[in-house]
């Protein structure tokens, strides 16, 4: 049986103000006449129960299968004018034209031809569109991972038990809890903040290991993890050689840190007697269980100094550039435990800034009033022995000091257990594969500190940001990490206390519940977590070039054994980078390909040069740009009416071929409006917005073959609050263009 011809049909609002200000009639005719739509019908009031229930009648009795709405922006009445069963395109006609062109009669003429082009290139859209057919696999399971057994990896365990999911649990050691184990107290985390309390890691082992729906595998790694979500295949080694194999739909990471090398900082006394860190203080303390805290010679300690910053915010490059967050109020903490067992014993803590967040205040002026003695002052030397020195500057009254001690504790900070280095292991196993024997034995090394030991294409870990935590940007998509369904939480994540690791794990639970549900009924993750499409490849016309495989920022895309793409559509966050990447556009999605944005760029009216009316492409990515846009229209900031705006996944699915098209044809510029890039990234496709950048950089020489100034494209970032600023962007764009003058590839589009 033949399937059924594709009917399409536009659906034209006139409420909010557009039939005021726009000539509807004139709308219905591009539709019709350009548009070529069999079915074209104008609604005051589209988006309400009546206008919604005239779509829906067309659907099913008049055999529409895709629909053009041009009414308000695609980011408006998303429930409204959901239609899962048709393919749907948008053109913005509120936020993207009435709400920014200035009012008066003198704008009526660039306002409606505005209008109309928004309404040409949504119908040129749809032509190139088509329904998503999902990807769902029987295979998918819900059951979630979680790597680590202390407090975060705990945490996590029961917040996705509590919600009803079955866990796997695997702990490298032989118990649970991990580093709260070795601690006597934990920083206050409820009222009144005022004393330290009990870590309830035994409590909460206690209740993870009763629960049914917890599988705990104690003295145990993870060997191999292979697949994607919904199905990813562990392998878990365990200590009596035995392998274990669980099918999960999502993996939480929560490995933990290690402390920093006190043997790293001699010049502060790191391996002298009686020079200890804060966990090796935290063990006297827990050995003491609540009586004199003894030094490892048994000598009762009657004085103590703690050395803030040791190993930590340096600028030299010799140690950890970053604050590890909690070391603060863990010495307070720790300098509690001696004014609590005997208010005489002196405790000094020597800091260059107190930083305790939050209720941290209270936890400080507690100590002060218990008699804890705080220095601002910057510590350079601490010598040994039975009584130790500490020697620093008061930063206050600007001179050197000595100060005696029974024990000297170093807050020497948080290093995160995260894995391999995938930039390291690309190299290592690069050289190994040439057959480079030392090499190879450094890549065996980097196994046996691998977490995950990922079956990708990639590497065995996730990737890192720097200073080796996972990279998972702590602003814009928390847990999330380039390795999709796999969530980062507590320490290994970004410097953090243990309050803000349980928190943090709670998180990256219920990030991990999404991403199994997400697989289940084959849609995307984060951000694009509706979407049903995935990727695929033209493969006649595939050169094997790999750049799609390499660019990929999320490890989704393999080889086969002949070197063509493999897609591993579960992994994909249809960002669209490799279709920007691929340089003969084989790579599509079923509602976004080279085609659907292309057919928008060659349906735009390009005036010729008398008419003295520009033309100027914004290719603005969905996730901030675009959002910024609406939201200058929504305050009324006007920007010029001779812009015609094309949302885009991601600036990374940016095919060079949409700019050459667009300035061969007459259009006078092109402008990129994209995420920010680098370490303080805020794409949401982490690469995305960076790869653009650099095969934008590359333009130039293209466009001076073509006679054109390569100032006629430009890239800006853009970030969501940039309101304002776009606005801006915009016209001074439009002014360096005037300037200019006219494209000379006017009249051969």
């Amino acid at each position: 049986m033949n399937a059924p011809a594709n009917k399409f049909a536009a659906y034209i609002c006139s409420g909010c103000g557009l039939g005021d200000v726009l000539n509807v009639a004139g709308l219905e005719k591009v539709a019709k006449t350009e548009g070529k739509m069999a079915v074209i019908k104008t609604h005051p009031f589209l988006c309400n129960a009546e206008g919604v229930k005239m779509i829906q009648d067309d659907i099913a009795n008049d055999g529409v299968t895709h629909l053009c709405i041009a009414a308000c922006s695609r980011r408006a009445k998303t429930e409204a004018f959901s239609f899962p069963t048709v393919a749907v395109t948008r053109a913005n006609l509120r936020e993207g034209v009435t709400w920014i062109v200035a009012e008066g009669a003198d704008h009526d003429e660039v306002r409606q031809e505005m209008a109309e082009d928004y309404v040409r290139m949504a119908c040129a859209e749809i032509k190139k569109m088509a329904v998503p057919g999902g990807n769902v696999k029987e295979s998918s399971s819900k059951k979630i991972l979680v790597v680590g057994g202390g407090m975060s990896g705990m945490t996590a365990a029961q917040a996705a038990a509590d919600a009803g999911y079955a866990v796997a649990l695997v702990e490298k050691t032989g118990a649970l809890g991990g580093f709260a184990n070795q601690m006597w107290k934990r920083m206050p985390f409820k009222a009144p903040h005022a004393d330290a309390q009990p870590t309830g890691a035994a409590e909460l082992a206690a209740q993870v290991s009763a629960n049914p729906k917890i599988k705990v595998y104690l003295n145990s790694t993870v060997a191999e993890t292979a697949g994607a979500p919904g199905r990813f295949a562990i392998k878990i080694a365990q200590e009596s050689g035995s392998i274990s194999e669980e099918l999960c739909g999502a993996i939480v990471q929560a490995s933990g840190f290690s402390t920093y090398d006190i043997a790293k900082l001699p010049e502060l006394g790191g391996g002298q007697p009686n020079v200890t860190d804060q966990a090796g203080l935290e063990a006297l303390a827990k050995a003491a269980n609540g009586g004199p805290i003894k030094r490892a010679d048994g000598k009762e300690i009657k004085s103590a100094v703690f050395v803030q910053c040791a190993g930590q915010r340096d600028d030299s490059g010799t140690h950890l550039p970053y604050c590890s967050g909690h070391c603060c109020g863990t010495s307070i903490k720790q300098a509690m435990y001696f004014k609590d067992q005997n208010p005489d014993i002196d405790t000094i803590v020597i800091y260059d800034d107190l930083r305790v967040p939050g209720m941290g205040e209270d936890f400080y002026r507690s100590a002060q009033t218990k008699g804890v003695i705080f220095t601002k002052g910057k510590a350079s030397k601490v010598t040994g022995g039975d009584s130790c020195n500490v020697t620093f500057k008061d930063l206050i009254l600007n001179e050197e000091n000595t100060v005696p001690a029974d024990l000297v504790v170093l807050a020497t900070g948080q290093v995160p257990n995260a894995g391999v280095e995938l930039d390291d292991w690309t190299a290592t196993s690069t050289a190994a594969s040439s057959g480079d024997e030392a090499a190879k034995q450094k890549k065996s090394e980097l196994q046996k500190i691998s977490v995950l030991n990922l079956n990708y294409r990639q590497g065995p870990d996730m990737p890192q940001l720097k200073y080796g935590f996972a990279d998972s940007h702590f602003i814009c998509f928390p847990y999330e990490t380039r390795r999709t369904g796999i969530y980062a939480a507590g320490p290994m994540r970004r410097p953090m206390d243990m309050h803000q690791a349980t928190e943090d794990a709670v998180g990256a639970s219920l990030k991990a519940i999404q991403a199994t549900e997400n697989a289940s009924l084959g849609r995307a993750a984060h951000p694009r977590a509706w979407d049903l499409s995935f990727p695929k490849a033209r493969l006649e016309g595939c050169t094997q070039c790999k750049r799609c495989t390499v660019e990929c920022p999320f490890g989704a895309i393999d080889e086969d054994e002949k070197g063509f793409p493999v897609f591993n559509e579960e992994r994909c966050r249809r960002c669209g980078t490799c279709m920007g990447a691929c340089p003969v556009r084989v790579i599509s999605f079923e509602n976004y390909s080279c085609d659907s944005i292309g057919m928008q760029v060659k349906a735009v009216n390009v005036p010729e040069e008398d008419e003295e009316k520009p033309r100027i492409l914004i290719l603005a990515c969905e996730n901030d740009a675009y959002p910024a846009l609406d939201m200058a229209g929504l305050q009324r900031q006007t920007y010029s009416a001779y812009v015609r705006i094309i949302p885009v996944r991601c600036l990374g699915s940016v095919n060079t071929i949409w700019i050459t098209d667009a300035l061969g044809s007459g259009f006078d510029g092109v402008m990129m409006m994209g995420c920010q890039k680098g370490e303080n990234y805020q794409c949401h496709f982490v690469k995305g917005s960076e790869m653009a950048y650099y095969r934008l950089s590359k333009i130039g020489d293209t466009l001076k073959g073509m006679g054109l100034e390569p100032e006629r494209m430009q890239t800006q970032e853009v970030a969501i609050t940039d309101n304002v600023r776009v606005a801006k962007l915009i016209n001074d764009y439009v002014e360096q263009l005037d300037a200019m003058g006219p494209s000379p590839m006017k009249g051969f589009g």
